[in-house]
């Protein structure tokens, strides 16, 4: 009897908590860990991404668990939402899975078979989130993906400021998770049915859906990085070993953008124009923001975390249109932009997974992670350079590769909208769509920053002469995560028909029609006449344009063509140090949106016999919000630590008082 595919995903949730526990087995034996045990998580994970693929535009399938309490058993249930996701998660923890059987090395903070048992769970605990079909399955899932992340994050514990990120990242999660758990709260309408079907049957007035939808607004985006909740991310991905970073920005984050769709479109059951406004407003801001201090990053890692703020900002963007379209009945422009979404969750989970890990061969071929101290390096390390470059050009929003599908679909839905009821609606779509565009420019200079100073160039430091290329396993993780990327560009009428089925479950309308009419090859969201982009054509341009120029130069240059060396400008020094550096790279953002940043300039003396130039871009949000908060919580325990003196005498006399103001408050 062949399984169906929920029961198929719950056998693969067992594997991975099986394959994690498997390396306590021999926990110091790392060969056996990344040997045997990681390729078998890829595995797994493949075959997770297959049944997410076939289960798009099936029935829906439910089932129950009883692993909970005696009365509270799981209920799982596998819908075309939850199949997307299950898509993403499967194939992007394929590659990275595959790509960690070669990076981990002995001696780096845990065993390799506690670390292993902890990224297994990790990948259990988020496709459980995928499945829950209840707020007390949901959650146990959320926080075990949350603590199993966090002991991730603090793989190499011996360093102060590595325990500092996973503590304060462990600490926005549950500042997140209890404000999902009282969203849960409020949708069960008081009638005490924890399911997610008893949610949907309730009818929630405007204010009690309105308080349900922001708490989840906050809560998801507390994990997701939304702003001004974004603090952990910055600080954890640099934390964290390169194939963590990748799962936590390519696939954790994801759950968060999940939870939300399934709260606002799925749960909540009404949907109020303004909660489409606010979303629109929150990820804008968030985009803006995220972008902007990528640009001024000189730490690799923490420029694609700020990048991956960016991302999640276009996402939340992407949800707010999605709402206020759906509130005004024009489910055609929803769908668009609903689409828009999904497929930018499946773009970012691919291009940022691979720049990320490409980031982990550059950090274990060189021990260096400042940009400032990198360079040259398309030399000895050719394979990570050119798939680097293909997320680069992802991740920059160029055809024809997956993110400019996204974005462009995003785009299409904010300048094809017809008039909205309320005029000033009508201002504020174009001008969002403005800031779209320039985050998506933003975002093309960061990235080009970060590939110039890693890869191009001379190098800065003698010792990256000695780097080494990525192994056997590490290169093929990247060409998977290369693969889909490209995928994922040059088909995206085949996979917008696979989405369409969750669109039409959240909206009940798609753009299955449209792609049916233009063909798999061209993309046309409204009408061939008014938009269109079809990525093979545009793939074969630009191939025969490069073999015509190249042919060109061969044949009516041949022989004639003289080497010699590029104009210095009259300055004969040409080493490392004449080069464009990080800072200097991004010194017109700085002075263009010098407010954005908190910064500290250290300016060397004319005496210096080796003057060096610092400056140090600071989040203003440490010092506005989190600062002031911290002062006050330790205000608030040196008071607590006053009245808690260790003395039983002053306890009972607590006690006596509480007892004497209970007497006087019962008197009748």
């Amino acid at each position: 009897m062949s399984l169906l595919p929920i029961d198929s995903l719950i056998l693969a949730a067992s594997l991975w908590l099986a394959i994690g526990l498997g390396g306590l087995f021999a926990p110091r034996n790392r060969r056996y860990v990344s040997r045997i045990l990681f390729p078998l998580g890829a595995i797994v994970g493949l075959a997770v991404g297959f049944v997410g693929l076939v289960s798009l535009g099936s029935p829906v399938e439910t089932a129950t668990l009883a692993i909970g309490l005696p009365t509270l058993p799981f209920h799982l249930r596998l819908d075309n939402l939850a199949a997307v996701f299950v898509l993403l998660l499967g194939f992007a923890a394929a590659g990275i899975s595959t790509y960690a059987a070669g990076y981990f090395r002995q001696g780096e903070g845990m065993t390799p078979g506690v670390l292993n048992l902890e990224y297994h769970l990790f990948l259990a605990s988020m496709l459980m989130v995928l499945l829950a079909d209840d707020a007390y399955a949901f959650m146990v899932a959320w926080e075990t993906m949350a603590l199993s992340s966090f002991f991730l994050v603090t793989t190499d514990h011996r360093h102060e400021e590595i325990r500092r990120a996973g503590y304060l990242y462990l600490l926005v999660a549950h500042v997140g998770a209890i404000a999902i758990l009282l969203s849960f709260g409020v949708m069960t309408g008081g009638a005490g049915d924890y399911t997610f079907a008893g949610m949907r049957a309730q009818h929630l007035s405007p204010f009690w859906g309105s308080v349900a939808f922001l708490l989840a607004l906050f809560g998801f985006g507390a994990k997701a990085g939304l702003l001004p909740v974004h603090v952990w991310l910055p600080e954890a991905h640099p934390a964290a070993p390169s194939p963590v970073s990748a799962l936590m920005s390519g696939v954790m984050l994801k759950t968060a953008i999940y939870g939300l769709l399934r709260v606002s479109l799925d749960l909540v059951g009404t949907t109020l124009w303004w909660w489409g406004v606010v979303a629109l407003a929150a990820g804008l801001l968030t985009a803006l923001f995220g972008v902007l201090y990528a640009t001024v990053q000189s730490d690799m890692k923490r420029l694609l975390a700020y990048s991956s703020i960016e991302n999640i900002g276009l996402l939340v963007v992407g949800i707010g249109l999605t709402l206020l379209f759906h509130s005004y009945e024009m489910e055609a422009l929803a769908a668009l932009s609903l689409t828009a979404v999904l497929y930018h969750c499946l773009a970012h989970a691919g291009f940022k997974s691979l720049l990320f890990l490409c980031t982990g061969s550059v950090l274990h071929a060189t021990s260096q992670r400042s940009l400032g101290k990198l360079g040259g390096l398309i030399g000895p390390m050719p394979w990570v350079a050119w798939l680097a470059l293909g997320g680069v050009i992802a991740g920059a929003g160029l055809p024809p590769l997956s993110g400019f599908v996204s974005e462009w679909l995003l785009l299409q839905a904010f300048l094809f909208s017809p008039g909205l009821p309320h005029s000033w609606l009508n201002m504020i779509v174009p001008a969002a769509a403005a800031a779209v565009a320039l985050t998506a420019a933003l975002a093309g200079f960061a990235l080009v920053k970060f590939y110039g100073i890693i890869f191009l160039g001379q190098m800065r430091e003698p010792a990256l002469k000695d780097a080494h290329d990525a192994g056997p396993f590490e290169k093929t993780g990247l060409l998977w995560l290369a693969g889909l990327t490209l995928a994922l560009g040059m088909l995206p009428g085949t996979l917008i028909l696979r989405l369409d089925a969750a669109t039409r479950q959240l909206l009940g309308k798609g753009l299955a029609e449209r792609v049916v009419e233009t063909g798999w090859w061209l993309l046309a969201p409204i009408s061939p006449e008014r938009a269109s982009y079809a990525p093979v054509l545009f793939l074969l341009t630009i191939v025969a344009t490069l073999l015509f120029g190249r042919w060109i130069v061969r044949t009516l240059y041949h022989g004639r063509v003289r080497r010699g060396p590029a104009w210095d400008c009259g300055y004969h020094f040409q080493g490392p140090r004449a080069q464009d550096t990080a800072e200097g790279f991004s010194q017109p953002i700085r002075r263009i949106f010098g407010p954005m940043f908190r910064m500290t300039r250290h300016f060397p003396s004319i005496r210096d016999r080796q003057p060096i130039y610092t400056v140090k871009v600071e989040d203003h949000f440490w010092y506005w919000l989190y600062l002031p908060i911290a002062r006050v919580a330790g205000a608030v325990s040196s008071l607590i630590t006053r009245l808690q003196g260790g003395r039983i005498a002053v306890y009972l006399m607590y006690s006596f008082v509480t007892l004497i103001l209970l007497l006087l408050v019962a008197r009748p």
